[in-house]
């Protein structure tokens, strides 16, 4: 492991050192390394660091960080959520990968941070409109969760998410459809399945197979 690597030598890391493109590693494995240790150890005050270099001048180091707060918000996301106005703002970032990172950390911490996210539910809706294909997943699921919380929020984000699904790409029907499901209540599921019945002709067999499974499930 990376950080034995360097407490083996007797040197003593802060949380940049340790960061994959500082380390000259071209996989992301000192990143997850580094969250893991940050969330084992409730290291808050690295957390912090990890943050506050999310707006470092190398852009390297702004990518590192973003995978290193996601991959924490996986483990355990109270441990970032405080930070959901800066994941917020990172949406408008012209740095792709820090949008579609900021979205998917947004989509660990939605529950523990609905009442901030849905303050700013404009930023995600746009985001999602010009975003990535990644950006469009996790936003997805982001706004789930968040519309999952409470009927004020199912009757703000459902509609946005049955219009995503009648115009998205058929590929990306059943993933979008899955994490859908988590806003679905009685009073909505009919018109989720109205939705998915009309494009089952744009599916091929394994996405409608998908697709069937979500029939069932609303159906029971």
């Amino acid at each position: 492991m990376v950080s034995d690597y360097f407490a083996k030598r007797g040197i003593i890391m802060t949380i940049i050192n340790k960061l994959a493109t500082q380390l000259n590693h071209k996989d992301e494995e000192p990143n997850i390394e580094l969250a893991h240790e940050l969330v084992n150890t409730n290291n808050c005050e690295g957390i912090k660091e990890v943050i506050q270099n999310l707006s470092n001048k190398d852009k390297k180091i702004q990518q590192d960080c973003i995978k290193v707060a996601y991959e924490i918000g996986e483990l355990k996301p109270e441990l970032i959520s405080e930070y959901a106005l800066i994941f917020i703002d990172l949406l408008k970032s012209r740095n792709n990968r820090l949008v579609w990172g900021a979205m998917t950390a947004l989509s660990t911490i939605a529950l523990e941070s609905s009442e901030i996210i849905i303050e700013h539910i404009e930023t995600l809706f746009s985001a999602m409109k010009t975003g990535s294909v990644i950006t469009i997943d996790k936003g997805v699921l982001t706004l789930a969760k968040l519309a999952a919380v409470n009927k004020q929020n199912t009757e703000r984000i459902f509609p946005f998410l049955l219009s995503h699904l009648e115009t998205c790409r058929p590929k990306e029907i059943p993933q979008h459809s899955e994490s859908t499901i988590l806003a679905v209540t009685d009073d909505n599921k009919a018109e989720l399945l109205t939705v998915l019945r009309k494009r089952e002709n744009e599916l091929t067999a394994p996405q409608l197979k998908r697709i069937k499974k979500i029939y069932k499930v609303l159906e029971d």
